[in-house]
Formats: structure tokens, C-alpha cells, sequence
């Protein structure tokens, strides 16, 4: 299966060795999971979650947020805050559901440090998932102000996917991904699978001490 269709590059070994270790640690020292040290340049794995650095090229997507503003993608996630993005659809009875519960453990979870983070939910089903759909959603998993949900056109959608690495073609074909990126021009990390709230927060954490 094709993971990264989307990506421009991948970073330097140098990028991906400190990251490796920071997931050994998570796996070992929070959830339990067995770990493989992974070789130069590639991904960090778990049972439960695989851990990859890119550097992805975004697009001039126009998405339309919660709130019924028209927004660019770009500028949303360029607003001088840490993103976490994830793609989920509102009908879905299955990894949706455990992501956003996991996003909004997270936003708990990080108290004073929220303000700080910007958490974005962009819809794979907009044909559907209507602006006020998205916001019964979100008040569904308690969203607080830091956590904005997106819909647009089908074509916004996918290209957002697309510029990710995260279309599959059909959204009963959605598995969870999410992308980490800690400040504008940082590389982004990628967690296919799902962290706990308490793992996205160590990760958080590690990827700022690591500068």
C-alpha cells in the first residue's frame, strides 16, 4: 500500500535518527509496545502506530472552516502555532471517532499550553459534512476553541489528501494518520495509526526540546 504519495522528500537521516529514539521511548516508556530500533532513515514503529518525517509541499486549497468562513489551507496552517491535522469524516463509526477522542484528550490534556497549538480536522466526505454538521461534531468531542473542523468542495478535499499522502479513493478506505508539525518551516511528523492523548503529548513535547 502506497503511504506517501503525497510527500516532497524525505528529511535527512539526521532529522529521522532523533525522532527514532523519541518513539523507542514512547513505546517503551509510556504504551508498553514492542519497538524495533529503526535503521538510518527509516520510520519509527510500533504495534499500534508508525512514526515518519517529511517535508510536504502544501497547496492553494480553499476550505471552508466550522465557523462557515472561506479560509486557505496554507494560511490556517501557518498562523505561528503548532498544527495537529487529521482527516476524518463525521458519519464514520470507526477510526474517526477514536481520533477525535484522542484529539480532544490532547487539548485537554495540554492545560495552559493550548493556546499554543492549533488542532485541524479536515473532512473527507464534504459533500456531506456541511458546516453546521461540523460543528455538532465538534461540540460532540467537546472541541475547544484551538480545534477547528473543515469542509469544502470534493475537490478541495482531495487535494488536501493528496498534497498528505492520506487518499485512499473512497472514504470507507480511511485509515488514521496524523500530521505533527511544531512551528512554520519545521518538518512535519507523521503517526500512522493512533497515539493515546498522553502519547501525542510526550511527542509534543520531545519535538520542542529537540528545537
Amino acid at each position: 500500500m502506497h503511504l506517501h504519495s503525497g510527500l516532497k522528500r524525505t528529511l535527512p537521516a539526521r532529522l529521522i535518527r532523533p525522532l527514532a529514539g523519541l518513539c523507542l521511548g514512547i513505546a517503551l516508556g509510556v504504551c508498553g509496545a514492542r519497538a524495533e530500533a529503526p535503521a538510518t532513515g527509516q520510520p519509527a514503529a510500533t504495534d499500534r502506530f508508525r512514526v515518519s518525517t517529511f517535508a510536504y509541499q502544501v497547496p492553494a486549497v480553499r476550505l471552508v472552516r466550522d465557523d462557515g468562513k472561506g479560509v486557505l489551507l496554507s494560511d490556517e496552517l501557518d498562523d505561528g502555532r503548532a498544527v495537529f491535522l487529521n482527516f476524518i469524516f463525521t458519519s464514520c463509526t470507526s477510526v474517526c471517532p477514536l481520533s477525535s477522542k484522542n484529539f480532544s484528550d490532547f487539548e485537554r490534556e495540554l492545560g495552559a499550553e493550548r493556546t499554543r497549538v492549533h488542532l485541524i480536522s479536515i473532512s473527507i466526505d464534504p459533500e456531506q459534512d456541511t458546516p453546521a454538521r461540523l460543528r455538532d461534531y465538534a461540540r460532540k468531542f467537546h472541541a475547544g476553541p484551538e480545534w477547528q473542523h473543515y469542509t469544502g468542495t470534493q475537490a478541495a478535499s482531495v487535494a488536501a489528501q493528496q498534497a498528505f499522502g492520506t487518499f485512499r479513493g473512497a472514504k470507507m478506505d480511511h485509515t488514521p494518520v496524523t500530521l505533527v508539525r511544531v512551528a512554520p518551516g519545521k518538518p512535519w511528523v507523521r503517526i500512522d495509526g493512533l497515539m493515546t492523548a498522553g502519547e501525542l503529548l510526550q511527542l509534543y513535547r520531545s519535538l520542542l526540546a529537540h528545537g
